[in-house]
């Protein structure tokens, strides 16, 4: 199979006519997605950054720590960077001794590993906005991911509603993001605050911290898809890493249009 210079290459010189090219550049990039590892447990999509600009994640609960070394170490030889979450601290420690260069970030739960060091690739950044410290697991796991994707990440911690006078004190900062995460449980009313008082789209992430009634993060979810303010996209119960995802995709979109 031909690569894109090459098929180029022969259209220019003639050698290829242009259906000949056409048919050459499709097979080329479905091969492309094709591609994968197969490690008997697990089967690795390593055309996944070339389809969606980040490398495969590794979702850490339910692998051993074995599991996870190969996986990490295989990851790490085809892509610049690999991010793996929900990994709890012995797990990693299995990881970071066996795999040279790799980072824990204890409270996000989350293995880092990059080729060179970590870079910004994009403008502007995002606002991860926490209610309370208890959220900050969830939290975290979204600023890990937004770094991971090349964004910048400003932390905006305990400005939950019970306090509102400390989220008035950083609107500056949060409403200077191009995305906004908001990290709350109990009743989750903090997105619906933030979402009418910014201009920029706002990912809410229901976390099941709270008492009795709120039925592990139903009650958040429930208030934030709720919510009457514009703007607001919700993402599941505790999912950090997906609020971050979908944030830093919104930035760097919005890089790419400056």
């Amino acid at each position: 199979m031909m690569d894109l210079e090459k098929i180029l290459t022969l259209l220019k010189s003639g050698d290829l006519d242009v259906e000949e090219a056409k048919q050459q550049i499709e097979e080329s990039q479905a091969k492309g997605q094709e591609i994968g590892l197969d490690l008997g447990f697990a089967h690795l999509d390593l055309g996944r950054e070339k389809r969606t600009g980040f490398p495969e994640v590794i979702f850490g609960e339910g692998k051993s720590a074995e599991q996870l070394e190969v996986i990490f170490r295989k990851l790490t030889e085809h892509n610049d960077r690999v991010l793996a979450t929900r990994v709890d601290a012995e797990k990693a420690a299995h990881v970071v001794a066996a795999v040279a260069g790799v980072s824990y970030h204890e409270t996000a739960r989350a293995l880092t590993w990059f080729k060179r060091p970590i870079l910004k690739l994009h403008d502007g950044y995002v606002a991860v906005v926490c209610a309370g410290t208890s959220d900050l697991p969830v939290a975290e796991e979204a600023a890990v991911t937004v770094e991971c994707m090349g964004s910048r990440v400003e932390r905006v911690y305990d400005v939950g509603v019970a306090g509102i006078h400390r989220l008035f004190r950083r609107l500056e900062l949060i409403r200077g993001a191009n995305a906004i995460v908001v990290v709350a449980g109990m009743e989750g009313a903090l997105a619906s605050v933030l979402g009418g008082l910014v201009a920029k789209p706002v990912v809410a992430v229901p976390t099941s911290i709270g008492y009795g009634a709120s039925m592990g993060g139903i009650a958040a979810l429930l208030a934030m898809l709720n919510a009457c303010a514009p703007g607001i996209s919700v993402v599941n119960i505790d999912n950090g890493f997906g609020a971050g995802y979908y944030a830093a995709l919104i930035n760097t979109n919005m890089s790419k249009g400056d």
